[in-house]
């Protein structure tokens, strides 16, 4: 089983007249990869995969292990949703392509209790139980939180449920899950706070703003994890206003536009209900952008 941690990136996905544009979703991947990223996430929320189509989501997967073969980058796919059904179809798809984990983001909409949460990821798991796999933990967006409990519960149940991408924004929570198991693998998953949860015992961030600077975000990650907590904290901090409104709007809308006005996407199209984001708010983007150095 392999253990995906580090710098990871919550991958967009762009489209074309509506189309999936493969040919720079495997640029925009290999240009993580030139930049020091651990690992690629592909279909994530981050990724829109909420409004993908099955065989969408099938395919970017697919793309993510074609690009990173032969490298150091690792894929953790995207393996969530709101049906565990389908999650585990996915599951079993990313598995036959070759990923080398999964993480899955918690049901949305639905409300399952902390049973239902249990159940649903505990069928993922043994759907798949030669991979690794992560729990993906987003309660604002999901509006269900995977307890503490549940957690626990999941990683001494399920010996390929290794860790959490932990976006509750909460430190408390970080502490919470690794003083009771210090081998569980959390993740950051809010990239304000990256510095913050890798230096209480955090293994890694899966990041929406390695998108646009996957080199500031791997060197910050890097270093934390090798004890220089000066030079990590000097970077999440100088990264502060980028990733502060990148968030000014729903997630993915500005870091799709901070990708187009960076050049680094040809076309800005989202999904509906998805939109692009207020002139303002493009505005605000573009100005926050000019104070970092952007590679291509």
């Amino acid at each position: 089983m392999t253990i995906v941690t580090g710098a990871t990136t919550a991958i967009i996905t762009p489209f074309r007249n509506g189309q999936l544009d493969e040919q720079k979703y495997a640029q925009l991947i290999q240009r993580q990869i030139d930049n020091g990223i651990d690992g690629i996430c592909p279909v994530g929320t981050t990724g829109e995969s909420a409004t993908l189509t099955h065989d969408e989501h099938k395919r970017c997967i697919e793309i993510a292990v074609e690009v990173t073969k032969g490298t150091t980058s690792k894929v953790l796919a995207g393996a969530g949703s709101n049906s565990t059904a389908e999650a585990v179809e996915i599951a079993k798809h990313a598995q036959k392509c070759g990923v080398d984990a999964l993480f899955s983001v918690s049901p949305y909409y639905n409300k399952p209790s902390q049973e239902g949460l249990y159940q649903h990821y505990k069928a993922i798991a043994n759907a798949v139980p030669e991979l690794g796999v992560m729990l993906y933990n987003v309660p604002g967006r999901t509006g269900v939180d995977i307890e503490a409990d549940t957690v626990i519960r999941l990683f001494d149940d399920c010996k390929n449920i290794y860790g959490i991408k932990e976006a509750t924004g909460s430190l408390e929570r970080t502490t919470q899950l690794l003083s009771r198991r210090s081998e569980l693998k959390v993740l950051s998953g809010d990239d304000a706070i990256d510095f913050p949860m890798l230096a209480n015992g955090g293994a890694g961030i899966t990041s929406v703003t390695a998108n646009l600077l996957p080199d500031l975000k791997s060197k910050l990650t890097h270093e934390a994890l090798k004890g220089n907590f000066l030079e990590a904290r000097e970077i999440n901090n100088m990264l502060y206003p980028i990733n502060s409104v990148l968030f000014c709007e729903s997630n993915p809308i500005p870091i799709k536009a901070a990708m187009y006005i960076a050049g680094l996407i040809d076309t800005l199209e989202y999904r509906l209900p998805l939109t692009a984001p207020s002139s303002e708010n493009m505005k605000k983007i573009e100005v926050v952008m000019k104070n970092y150095n952007i590679v291509k």
